[in-house]
This record gives C-alpha cells, sequence and structure tokens, in this order.
C-alpha cells in the first residue's frame, strides 16, 4: 500500500498529459510506495487552483504545473519553495549548464530557484514546406505577386501567402491565429504583434502602452486577418493554442506563428505531416527585427504540501536527460540541451535541429506578480474586438483605463 501520495495539477492537454503519464509510471516501478493524483485543468482553471484559490498555498497541490508567466507570482505570493537547499542536499545532474541560460535564467529569483523546467516550446513560425517547395505552387505565386514564394519576412508578405493558399473547396487554409481568450495565446500572440512591429509592451516605468501606434496596428491586424475568410481558418475565434495544434495536425494550414511544440508533433514519426512541416522566423514590419517569445512550463513545489521531500525526489527523477527525451514521443518538448541536440532526435524530428536558436534569442515578458490581471484585461479586449463593430482605437483606449484604473504595472 502507499505510503506517500502526491496531488499534482496538471495544464490540460493530452500530449502533457500522457508525457506526465509515463513519467509517474517510470518513478513507480522504483517508488511503490509513492501514489500519484494528477488532475488535469484548463489554463484559466489552473492558474486559479493554484494562486486564486491559493491551492499551493494550503497544501491542496504538491506540485503544480506553472508558466513563466505565473513564476513571478508563484514566488511573491509565497505559493512554492525555493528548492535551492534541496538542491544542495541532493543536486540535479549538469545544473545549470546542462540547459540553456534562456531557460534557467527566468527560474532564478535572489539567487533563489523555485520551479525546474519541464516543456519548452518558442514561438516561430511554422510553415508546409511541401507546399512551399513545390515548383507549381512556386511558379503559380510568382505570377500573381510578383515575387519568390518563400517562407514570410514581413507581415504585408505574410497576407500575400496565407491568400494564396487559401483554397477552401480543397480543406486548405492560408493560416490559424488561435484566438480564443484563454488568458494565454491572446497576451503572448498580442506581444509578439507589437515587438514585430518595433513597440513596446510597456514604457520605462512598466505602465502597459495600449494605445501606441505599434498597439493600434496590432490589434487592426489581429481583428482583419481573422475576419478574412480569403486567408484564415474559420471558427479562429474559437480556438485555443491545443486545439489549433490539432488543426495544423490535419493537413489544413499552410503556415502558422504558433509554438515551437506543434511543429515537433507535426515532424514526429506517425505524423501525417512528417518530414512536410519546416519552421522559420516570425514576421515583422518591413525594416523590424523578427522577435519571438519564450514562455514554458515548469514544475513547482507548493509551499502548503507536506510531501515536500518526496515532491523533489520526484522532480529531480524528471530531470534526467533520459526522463527529458523520454517525453519527446509524445510531442511533448524537452528541455535539456542533451534532448535539444541528440542526433537520432534530429535525425527524426528535424526542426529540433534549431530549437535552440530560436530560444536563445527570444524575448521573455515583463516579471510581474500583475501579469494575469493584464492578461484578463486583453482578453476582454480581444472578445471586443472579435464581436463588435467598434474602432480598435476605442477599444484600446479603454482597456488603457482599466489597466490604469487597476494600478497594472508590469515591472
Amino acid at each position: 500500500m502507499a505510503e506517500t501520495k502526491l496531488r499534482v495539477a496538471v495544464r490540460e492537454f493530452s500530449d502533457f498529459e500522457n508525457a506526465f503519464a509515463e513519467q509517474i509510471a517510470l518513478y513507480r516501478q522504483a517508488h511503490p510506495d509513492v501514489e500519484f493524483e494528477a488532475v488535469p485543468f484548463d489554463v484559466h482553471s489552473l492558474h486559479a487552483e493554484l494562486f486564486k484559490k491559493d491551492g499551493l498555498k494550503r497544501g491542496t497541490w504538491d506540485i503544480g504545473f506553472i508558466s513563466t508567466d505565473w513564476t513571478a507570482e508563484a514566488v511573491e505570493t509565497g505559493s512554492v519553495v525555493n528548492l535551492s537547499p534541496y538542491m544542495s542536499a541532493k543536486p540535479v545532474a549538469d545544473w545549470p549548464e546542462g540547459w540553456a541560460a534562456s531557460i534557467t535564467e527566468p527560474l532564478i529569483f535572489d539567487d533563489g530557484l523555485y520551479s525546474l523546467p519541464w516543456h519548452d516550446g518558442p514561438e516561430c513560425l511554422i510553415y508546409r514546406r511541401d507546399l512551399f517547395e513545390d515548383a507549381s505552387e512556386q511558379e503559380a505565386f510568382r505570377n500573381q505577386y510578383g515575387y519568390e514564394l518563400k517562407p514570410p519576412r514581413t507581415w504585408k508578405q505574410f497576407t500575400d501567402i496565407a491568400k494564396f493558399f487559401t483554397r477552401p473547396e480543397k480543406g486548405l487554409y492560408g493560416t490559424l491565429i488561435a484566438a480564443f481568450p484563454d488568458g494565454h495565446n491572446t497576451l503572448y500572440d498580442f506581444a509578439l504583434q507589437v515587438w514585430s512591429r518595433g513597440g513596446e509592451l510597456t514604457d520605462a516605468n512598466g505602465v502597459p502602452q495600449l494605445t501606441s501606434k505599434a498597439a493600434l496596428d496590432s490589434l487592426e491586424f489581429y481583428r482583419r486577418t481573422i475576419a478574412d475568410a480569403s486567408l484564415c481558418y474559420p471558427g479562429s475565434a474559437e480556438l485555443d493554442s491545443t486545439r489549433s495544434g490539432d488543426v495544423v495536425l490535419s493537413g489544413s494550414i499552410a503556415m502558422m506563428v504558433n509554438w515551437f511544440g506543434f511543429a515537433a508533433r507535426c515532424d514526429r514519426p506517425g505524423s501525417p505531416l512528417q518530414g512536410r512541416i519546416a519552421i522559420a522566423p516570425i514576421p515583422s514590419e518591413e525594416g523590424v527585427t523578427s522577435a519571438s517569445l519564450s514562455v514554458f512550463w515548469t514544475l513547482g513545489i507548493g509551499s502548503g504540501s507536506e510531501q515536500k521531500q518526496a515532491a523533489y525526489d520526484f522532480l529531480h527523477f524528471l530531470t534526467s536527460e533520459e526522463r527529458d527525451l523520454g517525453i519527446v514521443k509524445h510531442g511533448t518538448v524537452g528541455v535539456r540541451l542533451s534532448t535539444w541536440r541528440h542526433p537520432q532526435l534530429r535525425q527524426e524530428v528535424p526542426v529540433y535541429g534549431k530549437i535552440e536558436e530560436i530560444s536563445l534569442g527570444a524575448r521573455k515578458l515583463p516579471r510581474s506578480t500583475a501579469l494575469a490581471k493584464y492578461a484578463d484585461v486583453l482578453n476582454d479586449m480581444v472578445v471586443e474586438a472579435l464581436t463588435t463593430s467598434e474602432s480598435s482605437i476605442d477599444i484600446l483606449t479603454r482597456a488603457q483605463q482599466r489597466v490604469e484604473k487597476q494600478g497594472i504595472l508590469l515591472k
């Protein structure tokens, strides 16, 4: 009979759930005295469970899946324990040099480490290389648009190419935007749009700037693209990031801006798109450097847990090279450099050849306890943009007023 039970709040996603279930099963082979209860939650519910309901502080959850845009909140609210003492007593092999700096540095707060990385996947442009490299498609595009068919460097080229490949009668659409307001992708998409237009999310004091020209251009592009049936997959407003990945896996999308993990998922053995997917930098405005975004999933131990050592022993098990590489077959993305550089993996899933470069150059969101509140504002902003005919500047102005009324600072 199990003597220890660990309760884990998991990010709801089949790839995550399957990978994590296998890790639990492997751990229990050597530790049959440890029992697990892993409960999946969608992103909104997971954040509420961990923080709004104080699930980590109360001991409801021994371990929580924590997105890096929640880490500042987790630390400053005292929801998770500092892992540094545990690491000193039982070090994680190769830490930190076995991981890219872009993975380790966001997890350090005042020399303390409060969670361990589990799944990575910076944003990139994912495209159907079989379509882009088809000679007849290249000729047709050149004749219609007057330039060569290649992964788009600008948002104007992105729109041209999306229109070119949209063929509803063949079940093919130029692009897809995961626009469901889940407090997750709306924030990430908006940040990428603003950065790729040379703007910033905040001023020098950390005050969000929602009425800047870059913000206005971003929202206008977002609204226009999703509403345009000649270039965007219908029903995008109802798709979150995980469901958008399913659509891409079906072969219905020529290209999209999304997480690296979806490219890896499409390119893995047994996928209908294996060998037909590639990745490239995210488009930008002419003259603006391309931007990527690094947000990843970590595992933290609840400060209220009565099983902290057992929880750490399990997390320690998950950090090994073997376990990190093992989750890849489920579509989850490992976080160790040894996984990213693994020769056989790169041969089977070629997109892994670029993840290190993308991750190292990706930008990060501000580390702020107010990030979730800011995401709520953006959620409502996007809902208004997609469901009303009000002008974008009026929608942005109201969002800015709400930010200022709530005193939201992103620093």
